[in-house]
């Protein structure tokens, strides 16, 4: 082999590395893996071409260049602190957090800088202007709406930059000492008012039971008296009943019978009792026994 022979078989073969190397940079220039986390920003001529999605992409090479890679994942802002003041003139510092992550990223990289920043800047804003419009028992008591107020005002803020706002929370709502002083007393004040309030009422239903028992006890004695009213007028009326159909020996025998149980009433009594009767009672007892034996 002449040494032309070996100088063209060696051009050859450059040829085809070159062409090699050519070909795997095209296809290295030209081929884009994106992660499922990420979106690709595509320039051409330093003009905005195309967003490049999760997956295999093509580009054009040596025309098309990825100028961004931006991650879509959901970012948490640091939590941070701004005083605000409520609509009754009370200091209050709100702690918040924020949540957010980037749906269109050709205009977060292309309409705002810094977007940290720029979001923690309008948060701050719209809560003490939210704030402004409540009382501080508002502010304490409807957190969950006034979180619902911040978190619609900051998407609404931040539409154009191509970014959502997930989640936006009021972590905690600090007071000066006085004014935590004076929330103290009158925390102590409306506790010391319900405990009064609970006191009388338990009184005032003590005094109503006391009524309702003794109305009570009133209506169990009339009902009482009225058995009692009603067993006489039955017993009077089985007596006239006997005195109608027997005549006056059933009136003689009922006195008799009284008189003999008011006798043994008397013997009956404790300690030694002495006891005159008159001769014509000696005699109406001794009748009243008479007719009883007869019976």
């Amino acid at each position: 082999m002449t040494e032309q022979d070996i100088i063209d078989a060696l051009s050859g073969g450059l040829l085809y590395i070159v062409a090699a190397l050519f070909v795997i940079i095209v296809i290295f220039k030209g081929v884009r893996i994106v992660p499922q986390s990420e979106k690709y920003v595509v320039e051409r001529f330093g003009r905005l071409k195309s967003v490049l999605g999760p997956g295999i992409n093509f580009i054009v090479p040596f025309l098309d260049v990825v100028r961004h890679k931006v991650s879509i994942l959901e970012r948490q802002l640091p939590n941070a602190s701004q005083d605000a003041i409520t609509r009754d003139n009370v200091l209050v510092e709100i702690d918040t957090s924020v949540l957010y992550r980037i749906l269109e990223p050709e205009k977060t990289v292309y309409r705002i800088r810094d977007v940290d920043g720029a979001i923690s800047t309008t948060v701050a804003g719209i809560v003490r202007a939210e704030i402004g419009k409540m009382d501080l028992d508002e502010v304490q008591s409807n957190r969950s709406q006034l979180i619902g107020e911040i978190k619609k005002s900051v998407e609404s803020a931040v539409d154009d930059w191509g970014i959502e706002v997930t989640r936006a929370e009021i972590l905690d709502v600090n007071l000066d000492q006085a004014t935590r002083d004076a929330m103290l007393q009158q925390l102590n004040a409306e506790r010391a008012r319900r405990a009064q309030v609970t006191e009388a009422e338990g009184k005032k239903r003590a005094v109503e039971l006391a009524a309702d028992a003794e109305l009570y006890a009133a209506e169990q004695t009339a009902k009482a008296r009225r058995i009692q009213a009603e067993a006489e007028a039955f017993a009077t009326e089985v007596v006239a009943k006997a005195i109608a159909e027997n005549g006056l020996a059933a009136a003689q025998y009922q006195v008799a019978l009284k008189q003999v149980e008011a006798l043994n009433a008397l013997g009956n009594g404790d300690g030694k009792q002495t006891i005159i009767v008159p001769a014509q009672a000696i005699e109406a007892f001794g009748d009243a026994f008479k007719m009883l034996k007869a019976k």
